[in-house]
């Protein structure tokens, strides 16, 4: 069945204005029904007023999108929410996934935005001027056996690694196993970046080496950037050369 609705898969970033794209804004603005994990709502309400608005927990992916294809479907131009970039372990995949499945021609547009690691980053100073991997540490949906061989080859590799969902209330031992993995293949002087709330009003920042990080807050809402082997402290930043010739 073709419509005339149209779905917008919207990476707000760290969700203030200044760090929002144009194009999200846009969207945002566009759509007459609005979708999202609530704490992802609350950034943007100044810009959903007189929406329909729907809200709801973690865990609810799946019944956010099947939920969002159906308002679509009715003729809706909605707009479903994710903090960060969209496509970088938010909603895009299993958005355009339940598209599929459900065989629909509903037109889905996703719209990037500024990532976690690239606000640390930013916050930090320039950690992942070089080749860097992005590893989320939850074993939620993916196996710990294979985050661990990740982390391994991110090690080997001497890449920059920016680590997502680092620790949580009942989620202790993988930053600790992280650590202990990058230590064999890495000095424990290296520098360790660690953002939380990167790019929001109660941001808070930490530079640190591998040999102390754990002695530091971390949690959901922080990413740890852990630096490759000429990466450096200066003035209170974090640099990684590029290898231009100064």
């Amino acid at each position: 069945m073709n419509t005339n609705g149209k779905i917008y898969v919207v990476g707000i970033g760290p969700g203030n204005r200044e760090h929002m794209s144009v194009r999200a804004i846009e969207a945002i603005q566009s759509a007459d029904v609005i979708i999202g994990y609530k704490t992802y709502i609350n950034l943007i309400r100044d810009l959903i007023e007189g929406k329909e608005v729907i809200d709801s927990g973690m865990k609810k992916e799946v019944e956010r999108c099947n939920l969002t294809l159906d308002k679509a479907m009715e003729g809706h131009q909605v707009a479903i929410i994710s903090s960060g970039d969209a496509g970088v372990y938010g909603m895009a995949g299993i958005m355009l996934e339940v598209k599929y499945e459900r065989e629909s021609d509903v037109e889905i547009e996703v719209v990037p935005g500024i990532t976690a690691a690239s606000a640390a980053s930013a916050a930090l100073g320039a950690p992942m001027m070089h080749d860097f991997t992005v590893i989320s540490l939850s074993d939620l949906l993916t196996d710990w056996e294979l985050i661990r061989k990740r982390l391994e080859c991110a090690a080997i590799g001497d890449f920059i690694a920016a680590l997502y969902n680092p620790k949580s209330m009942g989620r202790v031992h993988q930053i600790e196993e992280a650590r202990e993995i990058f230590l064999k293949y890495k000095a424990k002087t290296t520098p360790v970046g660690i953002v939380k709330n990167a790019k929001r009003a109660d941001e808070e920042i930490v530079i640190t080496d591998l040999e102390h990080m754990l002695q530091h807050e971390i949690d959901m809402l922080t990413v740890v950037i852990i630096g490759n082997s000429n990466t450096y402290v200066k003035d209170g930043k974090m640099i990684t050369p590029r290898g231009y010739k100064l």
